[in-house]
């Protein structure tokens, strides 16, 4: 099993639990649906803030390999000029020879 399912088992169960917990205590309803909007709100929190995290956690990979990407284009773009470069070099030798 993989840990993102067993990451995502917990937190259902938690948020199963503390549901269950609220709905279960002997306070008035107005009360109750009080807490449960407020535990709403703050897993809704939560959630966003994991997901910006994850957002921008990708976003410096991906930054990353495009730099990664970018050095070696450039260094391939160089070998490939110094290669023409001693190709023309070999060529105007032979030509003059």
């Amino acid at each position: 099993m993989s840990t993102g399912k067993v990451l995502l088992g917990v937190l259902a169960g938690v948020a199963a639990g503390a549901l269950l917990g609220i709905l279960l205590a002997p306070d008035k309803g107005s009360k109750t649906r009080k807490k449960m909007t407020n535990k709403a709100d703050e897993y809704a929190d939560e959630l966003k803030e994991k997901f910006n995290d994850f957002r921008e956690t990708i976003t410096d990979k991906f930054e990353s390999a495009k730099d990664t990407a970018d050095d070696l284009t450039a260094k391939g773009k160089s070998k490939v000029e110094d290669a023409k470069k001693e190709v023309k070099n070999a060529v105007n030798e032979k030509v003059s020879a």
